[in-house]
Protein backbone atom coordinates (compact mmCIF):
# COMPACT_ATOMS: atom_id res chain seq x y z
CA UNK A 1 0.00 0.00 0.00
CA UNK A 2 1.27 3.45 -1.04
CA UNK A 3 1.63 6.79 1.10
CA UNK A 4 -1.49 7.93 -1.29
CA UNK A 5 -3.81 5.06 -0.74
CA UNK A 6 -3.15 5.69 3.04
CA UNK A 7 -3.70 8.86 3.33
CA UNK A 8 -6.97 8.68 0.98
CA UNK A 9 -8.23 5.94 3.49
CA UNK A 10 -7.51 8.22 6.41
CA UNK A 11 -9.45 11.25 4.53
CA UNK A 12 -12.55 9.09 3.67
CA UNK A 13 -12.34 7.70 7.40
CA UNK A 14 -12.10 11.84 8.55
CA UNK A 15 -15.60 12.17 6.23
CA UNK A 16 -17.56 9.93 7.28
CA UNK A 17 -17.10 9.93 10.82
CA UNK A 18 -17.98 13.42 10.28
CA UNK A 19 -21.20 12.42 8.37
CA UNK A 20 -21.96 9.96 11.02
CA UNK A 21 -22.10 12.53 13.35
CA UNK A 22 -23.72 14.89 11.81
CA UNK A 23 -26.71 12.56 10.26
CA UNK A 24 -27.05 10.83 14.21
CA UNK A 25 -27.35 14.62 15.07
CA UNK A 26 -30.17 15.54 12.71
CA UNK A 27 -31.78 12.02 13.69
CA UNK A 28 -31.70 13.27 17.13
CA UNK A 29 -31.44 16.83 17.64
CA UNK A 30 -33.05 17.62 15.03
CA UNK A 31 -35.61 15.20 14.45
CA UNK A 32 -38.41 16.29 12.79
CA UNK A 33 -37.22 19.40 11.18
CA UNK A 34 -37.39 17.91 7.77
CA UNK A 35 -38.63 14.74 6.81
CA UNK A 36 -35.12 13.69 6.14
CA UNK A 37 -34.71 13.93 10.49
CA UNK A 38 -35.28 10.87 12.21
CA UNK A 39 -33.91 8.03 13.29
CA UNK A 40 -36.01 5.73 10.59
CA UNK A 41 -34.99 8.01 8.05
CA UNK A 42 -31.30 7.32 9.50
CA UNK A 43 -31.83 3.51 9.24
CA UNK A 44 -33.57 4.13 5.90
CA UNK A 45 -31.53 6.34 3.80
CA UNK A 46 -27.85 6.09 5.66
CA UNK A 47 -26.93 2.59 7.02
CA UNK A 48 -26.37 0.90 3.51
CA UNK A 49 -24.24 4.13 2.27
CA UNK A 50 -22.18 3.73 5.89
CA UNK A 51 -21.33 -0.04 5.25
CA UNK A 52 -20.31 0.87 1.64
CA UNK A 53 -18.08 3.02 3.37
CA UNK A 54 -16.38 1.24 5.74
CA UNK A 55 -15.72 -1.70 3.18
CA UNK A 56 -14.27 0.53 1.02
CA UNK A 57 -11.95 2.07 3.23
CA UNK A 58 -11.06 -1.51 4.58
CA UNK A 59 -9.97 -2.17 1.28
CA UNK A 60 -7.94 0.12 1.20
CA UNK A 61 -6.22 -0.13 4.13
CA UNK A 62 -5.60 -3.28 3.40
CA UNK A 63 -3.59 -3.10 0.40
CA UNK A 64 -5.48 -5.02 -2.55
CA UNK A 65 -4.03 -3.66 -6.31
CA UNK A 66 -7.13 -2.81 -7.19
CA UNK A 67 -8.44 -1.27 -3.76
CA UNK A 68 -7.40 2.31 -5.32
CA UNK A 69 -9.86 2.21 -8.48
CA UNK A 70 -12.78 0.88 -5.76
CA UNK A 71 -12.08 3.75 -3.31
CA UNK A 72 -11.97 6.26 -7.21
CA UNK A 73 -15.05 5.53 -8.11
CA UNK A 74 -16.74 5.40 -4.47
CA UNK A 75 -15.50 8.42 -4.15
CA UNK A 76 -16.60 9.66 -7.68
CA UNK A 77 -20.28 8.50 -7.10
CA UNK A 78 -20.30 10.25 -3.33
CA UNK A 79 -18.81 13.73 -4.64
CA UNK A 80 -21.38 13.88 -7.34
CA UNK A 81 -24.68 12.27 -5.04
CA UNK A 82 -23.70 15.46 -2.99
CA UNK A 83 -23.70 18.42 -5.24
CA UNK A 84 -26.33 17.28 -7.84
CA UNK A 85 -28.68 15.30 -4.95
CA UNK A 86 -28.03 16.19 -1.57
CA UNK A 87 -27.31 19.86 -1.39
CA UNK A 88 -30.23 20.60 -3.99
CA UNK A 89 -32.70 18.69 -2.55
CA UNK A 90 -32.23 17.11 0.83
CA UNK A 91 -29.75 20.00 2.72
CA UNK A 92 -32.06 22.44 1.09
CA UNK A 93 -34.81 20.41 2.48
CA UNK A 94 -33.77 20.31 6.19
CA UNK A 95 -33.10 24.43 6.51
CA UNK A 96 -29.64 24.49 6.98
CA UNK A 97 -27.75 26.80 9.64
CA UNK A 98 -24.07 27.01 9.81
CA UNK A 99 -23.77 23.46 11.39
CA UNK A 100 -25.32 21.77 8.08
CA UNK A 101 -23.40 24.41 5.34
CA UNK A 102 -20.15 23.56 7.31
CA UNK A 103 -20.25 19.89 7.36
CA UNK A 104 -21.64 19.76 3.62
CA UNK A 105 -18.69 21.65 3.16
CA UNK A 106 -16.08 19.85 4.56
CA UNK A 107 -17.39 16.50 4.45
CA UNK A 108 -17.44 17.45 0.16
CA UNK A 109 -14.61 18.07 0.56
CA UNK A 110 -12.72 15.22 2.15
CA UNK A 111 -14.40 13.30 -0.44
CA UNK A 112 -12.78 15.03 -3.52
CA UNK A 113 -9.25 15.03 -1.08
CA UNK A 114 -9.73 11.25 -1.66
CA UNK A 115 -10.44 11.30 -4.85
CA UNK A 116 -7.69 13.57 -5.94
CA UNK A 117 -5.33 11.52 -3.63
CA UNK A 118 -6.43 7.80 -5.34
CA UNK A 119 -6.58 9.31 -8.89
CA UNK A 120 -2.68 10.17 -8.23
CA UNK A 121 -2.39 6.54 -7.50
CA UNK A 122 -4.06 4.95 -10.16
CA UNK A 123 -2.21 7.35 -12.96
CA UNK A 124 1.16 6.22 -11.32
CA UNK A 125 2.04 9.64 -10.36
CA UNK A 126 4.15 9.80 -7.28
CA UNK A 127 4.51 12.90 -4.59
CA UNK A 128 7.46 13.83 -3.43
CA UNK A 129 8.37 15.82 -0.11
Amino acid sequence: MTDLVTQAAWVLVAAFVLSLAYELYRATAKAGTSPHDSVASFVKNNAALYVVAALVIVLLFAGFGWAPWVGLIFSAVVAAASILYYNPKILLERDPGIVDWFEDLVFTSLVFLAMALLLYQVLGVTLRP
